[in-house]
Parts: structure tokens; C-alpha cells; sequence
């Protein structure tokens, strides 16, 4: 069985992946640490996950640290939920809704 993540949500747009296992690790040693980041800007989501090597750590983490202050933002912890199986978005020019799908996408094509 996979390891439980936790998800930690409201985080500081100033929070990075070394400052989040560091307040995590006063809770047990940390597996990993990452927040997650726009994939254009590079700037945070303000969300993160964190792994711990001993899963019966998630739920102290959970109790102890869940409404505290981590870079002046209270965040908050939980379980995270699976990943769910998701189909990939097709952002083709299908002919799915009755477009036209000779058109290329959903940008208007110039006529001249």
C-alpha cells in the first residue's frame, strides 16, 4: 500500500520545499516535502504535500500542527486524498460539441 500523504493547504507564497519539511520535522523525520508551483510562473499554489517515514506521524501532524503559523499564514493539515484517475483534456479541435474541426482549436482563424 502507498504511503499517506498530507495535503497542507494556505501556505505562504514564501514558503519553499525546505522550510515546509523543516516545520514538519518537529513533528518526525520527514520522507518529503514539496510545494507545488505553477508550471509558466514558477511561483507557489499556496498548497503543498508532505510524506513522513513513519505514517503514524500523519495524524500527530494533523492534531498538533493543523491551524498554525508557518511563514505569518495559518495553514491548514489534513489526509490527502488519492489521486484520482483522471481522463487527459483534449484541447484539440475535435469535433466533439459540433465545432468545426478544421478550424484548429478554438482560435479564430483570419480570413486574408
Amino acid at each position: 500500500m502507498a504511503q499517506q500523504n498530507l495535503f497542507i493547504g494556505s501556505l505562504a507564497y514564501a514558503t519553499t520545499d525546505d522550510t515546509l519539511k523543516a516545520f514538519f520535522e518537529q513533528i518526525g523525520e520527514v520522507e518529503s516535502a514539496r510545494v507545488i508551483t505553477d508550471r509558466d510562473s514558477g511561483r507557489s499554489k499556496g498548497f503543498g504535500f508532505v510524506e513522513f517515514k513513519t505514517e503514524s506521524d500523519n495524524q500527530k501532524a494533523v492534531d498538533q500542527l493543523d491551524g498554525k503559523e508557518l511563514d505569518g499564514r495559518a495553514i491548514s493539515v489534513g489526509l490527502a486524498r488519492p489521486k484520482e484517475d483522471r481522463p487527459r483534456r483534449d484541447f484539440g479541435g475535435s469535433n466533439d460539441r459540433g465545432g468545426n474541426s478544421d478550424r484548429g482549436g478554438s482560435f479564430r482563424q483570419r480570413s486574408w
